[in-house]
């Protein structure tokens, strides 16, 4: 018998994304490679990312990924996406490491927005 390849954190943050969906009127970046497709968009206020939203085309995993770092990042400064690991949340959430690639494409596009964010500022 197969063991579970999702933990059931991954299982509860695929299932209930409170970051997935638009965002009108915010900067927006899209990425992808590794068999996965990103858009996030960021509405600041000042420095402060006030609101944070992705849409995603992925393996659970990556969704998961994505609504950890929304969740981690929204309300904090622009210059944390510039800094910001996925490392941790790989071992949080218990990411094989087969998906490295898949997540990397998740730091990318998180550090694209933060770019494009200072770029603006």
């Amino acid at each position: 018998m197969r063991a579970d390849p999702y933990s059931l954190r991954v299982r509860e943050l695929f299932a209930h994304p409170a970051h997935a969906g638009p965002l009108d009127g915010a900067r927006t970046v899209r990425l992808s490679g590794q068999d996965v497709r990103i858009e996030l968009a960021a509405v600041v206020r000042g420095q402060i990312v006030d609101m944070l939203r992705f849409r995603a085309y992925g393996c659970p995993h990556v969704v998961a990924v994505l609504e950890a770092a929304c969740a981690c990042l929204e309300g904090r400064g622009i210059a944390e996406f510039l800094e910001f690991r996925v490392a941790g949340l790989m071992e949080e959430l218990a990411v094989p490491v087969e998906k490295t690639g898949r997540i990397l494409v998740v730091e990318d596009a998180l550090r694209s927005l933060g770019q494009a964010l200072c770029d603006e500022t």
